[in-house]
């Protein structure tokens, strides 16, 4: 039990020690600090998305997932390659207008395009909001990979300020260029331990993958297929469709995007990822291995079906290594959020509210607000109750409402007025936020619909309405100057 401890803290302050290395020789400028002066070529570009797409989700989240629902969870695999493919034609856009134009932030891309900066600080706003779970998720799992890894002897509560003061040094100290040679390290070990915990554990419980799934299938007729109520395939295609647009559209992504050097590393990129998604199959193999070895996990407490098994199944020094691929999967993409949460405070609200602040000095408060964000996301991570998987979908369903705005603003001039956008967002950010928190459901409103209607994700209705209203006011205000424009030309000749 000793030797799975040592191994996760010997990983823990090798991150650390990666962390304060990779700031050597850098003059740490915002753009340095934010998205690596621009210079990362295919190689780490590749890593930060994947490092910031494969998170404790892929190896918690994944597997738990698998082991509470079943055949819906595969829905992951789709939404994943087809984010990667709408990614491929609008990324490069993305890139070279914010090469063009020097910005560092996903707000900076909405006030430049759109000429608003009462725009950029409403997308500030709901970035943020939507990174907080996301961020959350990540704690969570950290809090229950180094608890379980040590044999409970460490309490996840006590994991998660470890872990995220491991966090807020390395990010203060190196910004991107730690996430980046973190993330080296990161995906050897995910690809190294998740494929061989999907192959060895079917083999070693039931003979084989096909056995497995006979195996559940008999003892739970229907497990493996999707249900014809809630988890329908209406609710699979609708939570593909809304989570495949909103693939990319996390501020962090958007950060890992301006790092390239090019455009052509952010198509090399998109066009690989998917190759990375086929890891999620060996995640939820170890979910699936769990449903009849590890019985009776409800709620939450579903998160831990990787771990359970693992614990009855390998020896410490086995565990250890788990946990400390499980530690990196956190790290790094939970050190991503960090700077872009504290890169949007500084550059896109303080900067707003004391605009006579220069550059050194919303770098300093990027820098130091970072340890708050900390606090407030352990906080929350300490007394919420969602699991893994609903957390990614609230975060997923409301930073999909800037969607609108960023596709419709890719030509040179955006199709979208400035209001428009703002409206849209606004109105589909309100949905979103009321139905998640009060739990009403389609079905609660129209109970009335078919059972095909009612199954539709929330986020994609919200979503609809976000783009009828943003075009209906972009439109109205369109022809409002357009018939302004003789009068005006009217009362000048006269």
């Amino acid at each position: 039990m000793v030797i799975s401890l040592f191994i996760i803290g010997l990983f823990l302050l090798f991150s650390l020690w990666l962390g304060i290395k990779a700031r050597k020789g850098k003059d740490m400028d915002l753009e340095q600090w934010a998205v690596g002066g621009r210079g990362f070529g295919t190689v780490f570009v590749f890593l930060l998305l994947a490092g910031e797409t494969y998170t404790t989700f892929t190896f918690l989240g994944g597997s738990g997932m698998a082991y509470g629902i079943g055949g819906p969870v595969m829905f992951i695999l789709v939404y994943g390659a087809l984010g990667n493919i709408i990614g491929y034609w609008v990324l490069p856009s993305i890139w070279k207008y914010a090469k063009e134009n020097r910005l560092v932030s996903q707000t900076d891309y909405f006030v430049s395009k759109y000429n608003s900066k009462g725009l950029g600080l409403l997308v500030a706003v709901v970035s943020v909001a939507a990174m907080i779970p996301y961020l959350i998720m990540q704690l969570k799992g950290l809090g229950i990979i180094v608890s379980e890894a040590s044999y409970g002897r460490i309490s996840p509560s006590i994991s998660v300020w470890v872990s995220m003061a491991t966090l807020v040094i390395y990010v203060m100290i190196s910004g991107i260029h730690g996430s980046a040679w973190t993330a080296v390290i990161k995906d050897f070990m995910i690809l190294g331990i998740v494929v061989f915990l999907g192959l060895y554990l079917p083999l070693h419980y039931f003979g084989g993958l096909q056995e497995m799934f006979q195996t559940i299938e008999s003892a739970k007729p229907g497990f493996l297929v999707l249900p014809s109520e809630g988890m329908s395939s209406t609710w699979f295609i609708s939570t593909t469709i809304l989570l495949s647009l909103g693939f990319y559209m996390y501020p962090h992504s958007f950060s890992a995007i301006y790092s390239s050097k090019d455009a052509n590393a952010v198509r090399k990129n998109v066009s690989i990822q998917p190759l990375y998604s086929l890891v999620l199959v060996f995640v939820f193999f170890v979910g699936f291995a769990a449903i009849l070895k590890v019985p009776g996990l409800k709620g939450e407490n579903v998160d831990l079906a990787l771990f359970r098994l693992s614990l009855q199944t390998f020896d410490p020094w086995v565990v250890g290594l788990i946990g400390a691929a499980g530690l990196l999967t956190a790290l790094v993409p939970g050190s991503m959020m960090l700077m872009a949460i504290s890169t949007l405070i500084a550059k896109n609200i303080y900067k707003e509210v004391a605009p006579s602040a220069d550059n050194r000095k919303v770098m300093m408060v990027a820098r130091w607000i970072v340890p708050f964000i900390g606090l407030a996301a352990v906080w929350f991570t300490l007394y919420g109750t969602n699991t893994i998987a609903s957390l990614i979908i609230i975060g997923s369903s409301l930073i999909t409402q800037l969607i609108p705005s960023v596709f419709l603003s890719l030509p040179k001039k955006p199709l979208l007025t400035t209001q428009g956008s703002f409206a849209g967002i606004v109105t589909g950010i309100t949905i979103v936020s009321y139905l998640t928190f009060t739990g009403t459901t389609i079905g609660s409103l129209f109970p009335f619909f078919p059972q095909v209607l009612k199954d539709i994700n929330i986020g994609l209705i919200a979503l609809m309405l976000n783009v009828i209203v943003s075009l209906a006011v972009s439109l109205i205000q369109n022809k409002t100057m357009d018939n302004a424009k003789p009068i005006e030309k009217n009362y000048r000749v006269s």
